[in-house]
């Protein structure tokens, strides 16, 4: 009784819906093995290890089809932002605030990716097609399931978790926007800078990159991945449903392990990188 009783405090009943239920499993599943990869070695190549191939045969690197930084990332975050988009105009759910806030968000959250693509990030390499699609078939299919799973609460009439959660989901989600979209913007900066000196530069064939300064990147290398996570956490205390919680869980493990691999990647390129900079949480990992 007990061990039934625990969830329904903090997330919705599950769904009658085997979608819901295997993409959850999927979901889950899937990012936290991209994570594992990640520590590995074995990167989704985009941003600074699109040129690491040297796990691939020759036949392998002959076929790989790259794309533009930019074109990439626009191919990555379109579909999930028209899902949430079309979720808001043919879906709306006026009486449902939970709905709304979810669906907003995500759309926000997908908007402020395109921008940012648009104005903000600055590129020195490009996306491998192979990468791009699984990472906009990854959020595409997040965004609706998780729209979807929302709308089956209300359509199957299933009880409210008893601690409310969506108002601190939407602080979080307006932490982990903020916070990613700032560090993402000193990034650009550092990218577009061009002077460097030889403590913080690399002589190698990544010429354009730098060890990142300001804001949190003093703690940890890739605080724009920890606000990321914090975005998510956001997002499943804004739906509590299973869905949510499991998609925030497997996009945790893959940005853990994403940041590990570029902390080591830091390490190899600059000698004179700070060794007391951690890769996600600072002071800790």
């Amino acid at each position: 009784m007990v061990s039934m009783a625990w969830p329904i405090i903090f997330v919705f009943p599950p769904p009658a819906s085997v979608f819901v239920t295997a993409m959850s499993v999927i979901s889950f599943a899937g990012l936290a093995n991209a994570g594992f990869s990640e520590v590995r070695g074995k990167h989704l190549q985009y941003s600074k290890f699109r040129k690491n191939t040297s796990n691939q045969s020759d036949s392998q690197k002959s076929k790989q089809i790259y794309l533009s930084g930019r074109t990439g990332m626009q191919i990555a975050y379109t579909p999930a932002f028209l899902a949430g988009l079309t979720s808001l105009v043919f879906f709306p759910h006026n009486d449902a605030i939970r709905y709304l806030l979810l669906s907003s968000a995500l759309t926000i959250h997908f908007l402020k990716r395109l921008l940012e693509v648009q104005f903000v990030h600055k590129y020195s390499g490009g996306m491998a097609l192979d990468s791009a699609i699984p990472i906009s078939l990854s959020y595409f299919m997040f965004t609706v399931t998780a729209i979807y799973a929302q709308h089956l609460t209300i359509i199957q009439g299933l009880p409210e978790p008893q601690i409310d959660l969506k108002y601190t989901g939407i602080l979080l989600f307006l932490l982990g926007i903020s916070g990613n979209f700032y560090h993402h913007y000193l990034l650009s900066r550092i990218r577009s800078s061009s002077s460097s000196s030889p403590s913080n530069s690399n002589s190698n064939d990544d010429k354009d990159y730098k060890i990142p300064r300001g804001g949190m990147f003093e703690l940890v290398v890739c605080p724009h991945y920890l606000f990321e996570i914090i975005g998510f956490v956001g997002f499943s205390f804004i739906s509590q449903t299973l869905y949510a919680f499991a998609f925030m869980a497997g996009s945790a493990f893959y940005l853990t392990g994403r940041s590990y691999a570029t902390r080591r990647w830091y390490l190899s390129k600059f000698k004179h990188f700070p060794h007391n900079v951690k890769a996600l949480i600072p002071y800790l990992y």
